[in-house]
């Protein structure tokens, strides 16, 4: 029997965060990464909203120098955040929301997936051709996507995660 989510308080976060990765994160902040190729020279597109633009652009000329410089590494994890982790954010609040263990594995896979991603873009951003100049402060804004996944992975590790385990006879 599946568990109500009134009674998996914890898994408010996870909804909260998949919601807020699939509404803000992948379809405004990381797709003006691609609809806008050069950074210093470019008309505002429909989509991500002007404002949305000048705040990355804030961000990384103020932070994150590697996200302004839009290496090919860095493209494809953006692509990868468009093509795969939007959708899986979508399926994933539906999931945690209703308690269906389905999403076990896509959840594993993301959280390997962004683990890597996240752990690459911040080798980068320390010691890559564009250092970020204060690296404390995009480590931490990079924090929640570094340590999700493990929380992921822990929260995974039942055979069934939404549902209670038998009790074991004596």
């Amino acid at each position: 029997m599946t568990v109500p989510l009134r009674q998996r308080p914890y898994d408010v976060f996870f909804i909260v965060f998949f919601a807020i990765n699939a509404l803000v994160i992948t379809y405004i902040v990381d797709l003006e990464q691609l609809v806008v190729a050069d950074p210093t020279d470019f008309d505002y597109p429909v989509w991500p909203p002007p404002a949305a633009i000048d705040l990355v652009h804030w961000w990384g000329d103020t932070y994150d120098p590697l996200l302004m410089a839009r290496p090919p590494f860095w493209r494809m994890t953006i692509w990868i955040d468009i093509v795969f982790f939007g959708p899986f954010y979508l399926f994933a609040v539906y999931a945690f929301v209703r308690g269906r263990n389905w999403i076990k594995v896509p959840a594993l896979v993301w959280s390997g997936t962004m683990l890597a991603n996240v752990l690459i873009i911040l080798m980068d951003e320390r010691y890559g051709v564009t250092p970020a100049p204060n690296f404390a402060i995009v480590l931490a804004a990079n924090g929640t996507w570094l340590l999700t996944p493990f929380l992921m992975m822990w929260r995974m590790r039942r055979e069934h995660p939404f549902t209670r385990p038998e009790p074991v006879a004596p």
